[in-house]
């Protein structure tokens, strides 16, 4: 019996109605969190647990198991040299993306101050300053002081954002410090007027970088 075929059915509200049939695929505990890890690309099960403090190996691969049973995660293995698996999102599942981009507008009132238990990773900014980019298309490299991260403004298929340096010449490179980050993403400051006051330098030649610059 294959590995899907022994996964318990999928737990349902048993309700005609589009919310509660999605709320069937991604209304588990931390499905829709595993979805914005995934958004980056191809992830190997130990990087998504390192990147997801507070999940339980047990919870992790279940859910796995059932996103891939929905048809929103794929598994695969590498080619040698690296012949591990990874984790990556189907189209359905990158679709979710203007579904997170909603969640997170709305969960700005809810952030509040950090909190000395809070996690955090410098990527977890990326989706705030995707949705302050709304609009422009370009590929961005971001420095905080908790590290680098890269995001794809106005990508459609593939990766949205990214760990570490832009993998090629970025169109604009954003330096910031975490607390205008913050505020950011908390929405008591837009990105436009963070460059203005000089809170965001932007450096860079491409169109982007020159958008962002202007007054």
């Amino acid at each position: 019996m294959s590995r899907l075929r022994r996964m318990s059915p999928r737990r349902s509200y048993d309700q005609y109605c589009s919310a509660a049939r999605a709320l069937d695929a991604v209304g588990d505990r931390w499905t829709l969190l595993i979805v914005r890890e995934l958004l980056a690309g191809p992830r190997r099960y130990t990087d998504l647990h390192a990147d997801l403090p507070g999940v339980s190996t047990d919870v992790l691969a279940s859910r796995l198991k059932d996103m891939e049973r929905d048809g929103l995660t794929t598994r695969r293995r590498l080619p040698p040299p690296g012949a591990a698996y990874v984790y990556e999102l189907t189209a359905r599942g990158r679709a979710l993306l203007p579904v997170l981009q909603a969640l997170g507008a709305w969960g700005e009132a809810e952030l509040g101050e950090r909190g000395p238990t809070d996690a955090v990773r410098a990527h977890w900014f990326a989706l705030p300053l995707l949705r302050a980019l709304d609009g422009e298309t370009g590929l961005v490299e971001v420095r905080l002081e908790e590290g680098r991260f890269h995001l794809h403004a106005g990508a459609g298929d593939g990766p949205v954002y990214g760990d570490g340096p832009a993998p090629g010449e970025p169109d604009a490179l954003l330096s910031l410090d975490t607390a205008t980050c913050t505020a950011i993403s908390r929405g008591e400051l837009t990105l436009a007027d963070a460059v203005r006051a000089g809170l965001v330098r932007v450096a860079g030649d491409g169109t982007l970088a020159k958008t962002l610059r202007e007054p």
